[in-house]
């Protein structure tokens, strides 16, 4: 896909008064972060780091994504309901990894005491890229699906006025027309909203859980305050204040300062480092309420790379999904290469296939929030460390996307703007809700476009590596 931004991107002295201008608007529009200094309080922010001009995006891809994220989205609630399936698979991952195990434990207590939730609320985001095909065409390939804390709804929201700007300065006003609207924020926000609907309690409120130093505060804001518009209020907690503040009545009702809680949102508590014993117990009480979380500990787990690469396998789809042939076509048709790393045969195949050639492969730990990946000579390392250890059950590899890369430039506090070879990574945002065993909403609402140069491999906007962006249909 060439740029067609080509000859604007030469031209150094009118990049930068487009810069400016791009920055300006971006501000005024709210593409806003806390800065690294002062991540706790919103007396100085900054601009969240952008694109200079939207990228390149074949529709019939956009489609393609849009199209089976309602198809995710059923799978995800399937896998999260299938309790023997989440055991089977994550079986040999929780012997090694010992965030997964302290997830699965409190799932397990939970299943034994009974879940006391009768309203699931997924908000997820489903992440692709564009694989560069043998005859030059690109293919729709899922890198993975977050199920706990999508972030980026809010500000990609705020993104398509900026670009619709850059391109209206340059008097390119049929081009800035096909910037599509885009508001992830509203469609989440409606979710949350049905989920504390069917709750049944008109008083009770929304606990967003929050980590002390959010950087990222806006984002969320955005979903707060289409709340706010509803008249459902929210309020903003962290682990430590759950723990110190929550509790549940005889019927499993959570209370947080004697407030009633309808919903759980977690911005928070995705990674081993978000979790002391006490946010452990915090998270164990919040399971166990009748509020509607956000994810609940099985949709979290249902979110694991082991999860997504066990799917892959031949007929999981068909067992999940029984009777809907076309839905498991169109998830089918978006999976990249997954391999097991278990130990026995499949698994010493896969390490000897990566080892043979390291540039095909990337090994993922069950992490998210991006930085965590291996690729190269650091895998090859580490595959070689692994493959006599019972620890590599705790990794999965994947076949790695290769898309075609194109020029744009990138803006980012601090830095001088500057033109470079770029990939992108498109997400589509889905929303479901479950009462007992009924679907009562299943959509999809919005995409988040991320781009980064190609010499960063892995992270997101949030790990500091990719800015925002938009997706030009072409």
């Amino acid at each position: 896909m060439a740029t067609n931004w080509g000859s604007l991107l030469q031209d150094k002295q009118q990049l930068e008064e487009l810069a400016r201008q791009a920055v300006d608007r971006a501000l005024a529009e709210g593409v806003l972060l806390r800065t690294s200094q002062e991540p706790t309080s919103s007396e100085v922010v900054s601009y969240a780091p952008f694109t200079l001009f939207p990228s390149l995006v074949p529709s019939a891809l956009l489609e393609q994504a849009y199209a089976v994220q309602m198809d995710f989205n059923l799978l995800v609630d399937a896998v999260s309901q299938n309790a023997a399936f989440l055991e089977q698979t994550l079986s040999s991952t929780i012997k090694q990894d010992d965030f997964t195990a302290r997830l699965f434990d409190i799932h397990k207590q939970v299943l034994k005491e009974g879940i006391a939730q009768t309203v699931f609320l997924g908000l997820n985001r489903s992440d692709y890229m564009f694989q560069r095909s043998a005859d030059g065409s690109p293919a729709l390939k899922q890198i993975e699906i977050n199920t706990i804390s999508a972030s980026f709804g809010g500000l990609a929201s705020r993104t398509p006025a900026v670009h619709r700007h850059v391109l209206s300065v340059l008097s390119k006003t049929k081009e800035a027309g096909k910037i599509l609207s885009n508001n992830p924020s509203k469609g989440l926000a409606l979710g949350i909203a049905k989920a504390w609907e069917l709750y049944g309690s008109p008083n009770a409120l929304v606990l967003l859980i929050a980590q002390e130093k959010e950087r990222n505060i806006f984002d969320q804001r955005a979903i707060e305050n289409e709340l706010l518009a509803r008249n459902i209020h929210v309020i903003r907690r962290t682990f430590e204040d759950i723990s110190e503040k929550g509790s549940l009545d005889q019927d499993r009702r959570l209370f947080v300062d004697g407030q009633e809680i309808a919903v759980v949102y977690f911005r928070d508590g995705y990674m081993p480092r978000q979790y002391s014993l006490q946010n452990w117990e915090a998270r164990l009480l919040l399971e166990r309420s009748r509020a509607a979380k956000c994810p609940d500990i099985a949709t979290q787990l249902a979110g694991t790379k082991k999860v997504q690469q066990e799917l892959s396998r031949p007929g999981m789809l068909e067992m999940l999904l029984p009777g809907q042939p076309e839905a498991v076509a169109r998830l089918r048709a978006t999976f990249a290469g997954l391999y097991s790393l278990d130990v026995g045969e499949e698994g010493d195949q896969a390490i000897a296939e990566a080892l043979a050639a390291p540039s095909r492969f990337v090994l993922k730990p069950q992490r998210e929030g991006g930085g965590n990946n291996l690729y190269g000579e650091e895998m090859v390392q580490a595959l070689k460390q692994l493959k006599d250890s019972e620890e590599r059950a705790s990794y999965i590899l994947m076949e790695k996307i290769e898309p075609e890369p194109f020029e744009n430039c990138l803006l980012r506090p601090g830095s001088p703007a500057r033109v470079v070879q770029c990939i992108s990574e498109l997400g589509i945002f889905g929303v479901y809700v479950r009462q007992e065993k009924t679907l009562v909403m299943n959509k999809h609402v919005g995409h988040l476009l991320r781009t980064k140069a190609i010499e960063h491999a892995d992270g997101g906007v949030a790990a500091g590596v990719a800015v925002l962006d938009n997706p030009y249909p072409v």
